[in-house]
């Protein structure tokens, strides 16, 4: 199916020496980016997908989850690693530890809304502080000979928008690329993200500029590229279940073709892969575990999926929860009845 062209395609986006082709980026979302979602975004299109942010807190490098989250073995190029935290030598050092351990672009999280990141000054909070803000960016630049970058939010409220500023600091810092989530930190994920501050960003600073916030479908990437000029787009929770969303905005934005939607035989493989992969990475146990809200999200808005999710969430071992979700998408793609309401 072809939309009518309406303007430039994007095209390819460089940070520093690093190419993003496509511009098309998976955010970082912690308990989501891991590596096996990153490599599954990557095989399916994203050019970028950058880790869920891990501590910049040298004494917890060596817990199972930072070993995990530092874990960058076999990962496609580039590879992009978040540090969290609120001290500028200590932000430096993780910076310097994670590119000894593969990073080829180090990300700054000052977009995180939670509040026990926020509760730690760190995340989405130090948008306060534009001081702090300059100190932590010059200190984690100088710091690597790899990009840095920066994700932000529009500011802590509504009323007291200062993504503009924060851009500019960023960029005489030395930072090489900016995300923009179009909400503000009291906003959390809630309500529409708004484009005007990202577009008065990218117009304010002469380095990339990444729109994100609710970009879920072709026609809404077409949208927001046309509204704010970024030179590419970040999607988050449009990712959760549907990894092949990255193929579906690439193509369009590239061609002006929609791609059909994977077909459920389709969807199967890649969420039996996506197991696979989770229990290898994490063994049988976590694995297991980690696996259900993906399952979840792969299952959303399909037959009897609350049933399904129901049983196949009591599953403890990776055989049972792989049998579930086989028949339950073998029935979805023969068209038969699934057999989990008559479970309910």
């Amino acid at each position: 199916m072809r939309c009518k062209d309406r303007t430039a395609k994007l095209g390819l986006m460089r940070i520093g020496p690093v190419s993003i082709d496509p511009p098309v980026v998976l955010a970082p979302m912690a308990g989501v980016t891991d590596k096996p979602f990153r490599r599954l975004c990557k095989r399916l299109g994203a050019g970028l997908a950058v880790s869920e942010m891990t501590t910049s807190d040298p004494r917890l490098w060596v817990t199972r989850k930072s070993l995990h989250r530092m874990d960058h073995a076999g990962e496609p190029d580039p590879v992009s690693v978040q540090i969290a935290g609120s001290d500028p030598a200590i932000l430096a050092e993780a910076a310097r530890h994670n590119v000894a351990q593969g990073a080829q672009v180090i990300d700054i999280n000052m977009g995180c809304p939670a509040k026990k990141v926020c509760n730690a000054w760190a995340g989405s909070a130090l948008l306060a502080d534009e001081p702090l803000v300059a100190r932590i960016c010059r200190a984690v630049v100088a710091a690597v000979d790899v990009p840095v970058t920066l994700k932000i939010r529009t500011g802590q409220t509504p009323g007291s928008r200062n993504a503009l500023a924060i851009a500019r600091i960023a960029a005489d810092a030395g930072i090489a690329a900016l995300a923009v989530h179009g909400r503000t930190r009291s906003q959390k994920y809630e309500g529409r993200a708004e484009y005007d501050t990202i577009a008065a960003v990218k117009a304010s600073v002469s380095i990339p500029v990444f729109a994100n916030g609710d970009i879920d479908s072709p026609a809404k990437a077409r949208a927001v590229l046309d509204h704010t000029g970024a030179d590419a787009l970040m999607i988050g929770r449009a990712a959760q279940g549907r990894p092949w969303i990255f193929r579906e905005l690439a193509h369009f934005l590239a061609t002006g073709l929609l791609l059909p939607e994977p077909g459920i035989a389709e969807v199967r493989d890649i969420l039996l892969g996506h197991l696979d992969d989770l229990y290898a990475f994490y063994g049988e146990p976590m694995g297991v575990r980690i696996a259900r809200k993906h399952l979840g999200w792969y299952a959303k808005d399909r037959p009897e999926n609350e049933v399904f999710r129901g049983v196949v969430n009591a599953a403890d071992s990776a055989h049972e929860q792989q049998r579930l979700t086989r028949d339950y998408f073998d029935a979805l793609a023969a068209g038969c009845a699934t057999g989990f309401a008559a479970a309910a």
